[in-house]
């Protein structure tokens, strides 16, 4: 159990970050924590893989990459431990070849959506939405992009690297010149780390407020996400939970020192309703979000009744 806890730590502390890199990192950890499990029984190893599946989910209850990913890799049916092992295994494996994949594709599904001599404006650290820039910049489409500081844990310093790195021109703007800037942006594109089943989008703090100054231009609003963001729990009426987080992200600690009537607000997520999404870009092609449900009933295959019994 040190190790997936250790694990589990890294996630939390935001030491890996991003939906994405959470979902694969937790399947491995699954996959680790499985093999080095010791049980008598079946029943006692379920168990341990159940108490296991917990401690990782709860590190970060918005992103629902993290428990999609757990249920998937504890999707299996055994007779034996070695079985239960076997299947965990290959469950890890095909979840993390399925997430690589899907990257890849949602790039070139997305970049169809960017034109030659377009401006993009992304918000925060998206690998998907970094995808489809990548992918259209690759394509030889001549293209410039705003990025924004994604305050206050500053994921936007990750973005204008990987975008100098691909010798992007990109301009870097503060969260709050978004709208100053929005009339010269022709698409904005970003993640999601959760996509509800009315298809409202759950992303980095700010998101809502980028979506609304792009509602207000007519400016596209893409969001690229993989099918496993979408959250087969909303399907039972639950909300997804916005994270809050600690208050020192915000306000340093001299200046908070001596405050007596301060208290620091950090939500770590936003709700972007559909209403101003245009597009999801999925592996599995480009959708409005209306499709939400039809994602998660019929392509990720999630049962009410699965649902209902799972505590993940």
């Amino acid at each position: 159990m040190k190790q997936l806890l250790e694990s589990a730590g890294k996630i939390k502390s935001m030491e890996i970050r991003g939906a994405g890199k959470i979902a694969r990192f937790a399947a491995a950890a699954l996959c680790d924590y499985a093999a080095r499990v010791e049980a008598s029984s079946i029943a006692e190893f379920d168990e341990k893989m159940k108490n296991a599946a917990q401690v990782l989910v709860s590190t970060r209850p918005t992103a629902v990459s993290l428990p999609n990913a757990v249920r998937m890799t504890m999707r299996y049916k055994a007779g034996s431990v070695e079985e239960a092992k076997s299947a965990i295994a290959k469950n890890a494996r095909d979840f993390i070849s399925r997430s690589e994949l899907a990257m890849k594709k949602i790039g070139e599904i997305g970049a169809r959506r960017i034109r030659d001599g377009d401006t993009v404006l992304t918000h925060c650290n998206s690998a998907a939405a970094l995808s489809v820039i990548a992918t259209a910049h690759a394509q030889g489409k001549s293209i410039h992009v705003y990025a924004t500081e994604s305050r206050p844990r500053m994921q936007g310093h990750l973005t204008i690297k990987h975008l100098d790195k691909l010798g992007i021109p990109t301009s870097f703007i503060v969260d709050s010149a978004v709208h100053h800037f929005m009339n010269r942006v022709d698409s904005v594109i970003v993640g999601a780390d959760a996509i509800t089943v009315n298809g409202a989008v759950i992303n980095k703090i700010g998101t809502s407020q980028v979506a609304l100054a792009a509602h207000e231009s007519r400016t596209n609003f893409i969001v690229a996400a993989e099918t496993y963001k979408f959250s087969p729990k909303t399907m039972l009426g639950e909300l997804v939970e916005i994270e809050e987080r600690d208050w020192n992200e915000v306000l340093p600690a001299d200046v908070a020192r001596g405050l007596s009537s301060v208290k620091v607000r950090n939500p770590a997520f936003d709700v972007t309703p559909r209403e101003y999404v245009d597009l999801i870009c999925t592996e599995i092609g480009a959708i409005p979000p209306e499709m939400s449900y039809i994602v998660i009933r019929d392509y990720l295959g999630w049962a009410l009744e699965e649902l209902e019994t799972n505590k993940w």
